[in-house]
């Protein structure tokens, strides 16, 4: 497996001086994730996953329909989603109609609620350690709903959490190093992804965001 180091050379062979730009703004800090109002973690969970399997695009000009839909993501009010709403949403022209993901909002504000007792999803979800990601990853996908694979991933990455995505480029380069053999998907192969990430943040201090997009621009 090659250095941090030495893969970011060959991202910065392929992009030149455009590499920081396209790197792009590092993570938030744990204190800043913490006060992010668990409205807005509901309503970029919710974004994510309608944005999976479709044109993003669309979700986006739709979005001002989702947060009057969706009341504000008021965590209490989708937690505990009267059947009767959830009815009106299936028909609601402001937002896709899908009740399979439309019924994932009600799961994943449950989810949320719960963190409470812990000080609340900025408090546990950012200050979940990084060296741990993978943990974080399957906390949401075994708590949540519709949130394992890349869906999570993209969520977290927008709201600035430090982590990787695991994208067809960074996939490529983790096989070139040797990590895995395929996009990983068995608890095996998401702790040999998060013991090299780690073993390259040690070599380096770079944050997961970093080293993912260097991965991704290696490619």
């Amino acid at each position: 497996m090659r250095s941090f180091s030495e893969i970011e050379d060959i991202a910065r062979d392929r992009h030149g001086a455009a590499l920081e730009d396209r790197i792009g703004n590092g993570p938030a800090s744990p204190a800043e994730l913490a006060k992010v109002p668990e409205d807005r973690w509901l309503a970029q969970f919710t974004k994510s996953v309608f944005q999976a399997g479709f044109n993003w695009k669309v979700i986006e000009a739709k979005w001002d329909g989702f947060e009057e839909a969706f009341r504000g993501f008021d965590v209490d009010a989708c937690a505990f989603m009267a059947e009767d709403w959830f009815e009106d949403l299936t028909t609601d022209t402001r937002i896709v109609r899908n009740p399979i993901k439309i019924r994932t909002v009600q799961a994943n504000a449950q989810m949320i609620a719960d963190m409470r007792e812990k000080g609340g999803a900025g408090v546990v979800i950012g200050g979940w350690p990084s060296e741990d990601f993978v943990g974080l990853l399957a906390h949401l996908k075994a708590h949540g709903s519709h949130l394992g694979a890349a869906s999570g991933q993209y969520a977290l990455r927008f709201l600035r959490r430090d982590g990787f995505i695991l994208s067809r480029d960074v996939v490529a380069r983790l096989v070139a190093e040797g990590v895995v053999d395929k996009a990983p998907t068995s608890k095996k192969a998401m702790a040999a992804v998060q013991a090299a990430f780690n073993a390259w943040r040690d070599q380096s201090g770079a944050s997961l965001v970093r080293i993912s997009r260097v991965l991704a621009l290696s490619v």
